[in-house]
């Protein structure tokens, strides 16, 4: 959301670039991202009033408004650091706000949540690090893979997806697959990263 300046024309080209949005479309995108933090308490609220299927529905729509504004904001050029801050903010509280509801019905084990919660919370304070030193800190594919992974586990653990394979029910499988991949994607953030983290200023490898 806003803007990163105007990018250069392509070398010897002297072709424009493409306008960038006005404030409609930034206004957009923004709404999008509000979803998300308006969404987080009423999943929580309905999954412990036992309310899953509109809770599921309910984040399931918040879900997709992450990969809704991020495109709307690439095509209308509408991207800021405040924006992507914010846009990863929703996602994590979203997620966090899912989790804690889901433990306490006993369809989330609390050692999965903390692990992605406490995760969450590392990057953020990475992220902070980075930003005091002019360092922008990218999403990696790992992390958008383990994003979408953590959407998917949340969803399956509200409405309860089965069957028991083994000595757990898939739902739960699905949640610690998205815990392995939230764990191997912190570890993928503090090595790339470790510079920032352990106070030099040096931008990413």
């Amino acid at each position: 959301m806003g803007a990163r300046g105007t990018a250069p024309s392509p070398s010897g080209t002297g072709a424009a670039a493409p306008a960038r949005g006005g404030p409609w479309q930034t206004g957009a995108v923004a709404g999008a991202t509000g979803l998300r933090l308006a969404a987080a308490p009423a999943v929580m609220a309905l999954c412990l009033a036992a309310d899953y299927l509109v809770a599921l529905l309910v984040f399931a729509v918040a879900a997709a408004t992450d990969y809704l504004d991020g495109y709307l904001a690439r095509r209308w050029r509408v991207t800021t650091a405040t924006g992507s801050f914010l846009d990863t903010t929703a996602d994590k509280l979203l997620v966090t706000a899912a989790l804690v509801a889901l433990v306490a019905v006993d369809r989330a084990s609390p050692w999965a949540a903390a692990a992605i919660v406490g995760r969450e919370v590392l990057i953020l304070g990475l992220r902070a690090a980075a930003a005091s030193h002019g360092v922008v800190v990218v999403a990696s594919q790992l992390g958008r893979i383990k994003a979408t992974m953590q959407f998917v586990a949340v969803a399956a653990s509200l409405y309860a997806l089965g069957p028991a394979l083994g000595p757990l029910p898939l739902y739960q499988w699905l949640m610690w697959l998205a815990v392995a991949l939230t764990l191997l994607s912190a570890a993928d953030y503090l090595r790339r990263f470790s510079g920032v983290a352990t106070g030099h200023t040096g931008g990413p490898r």
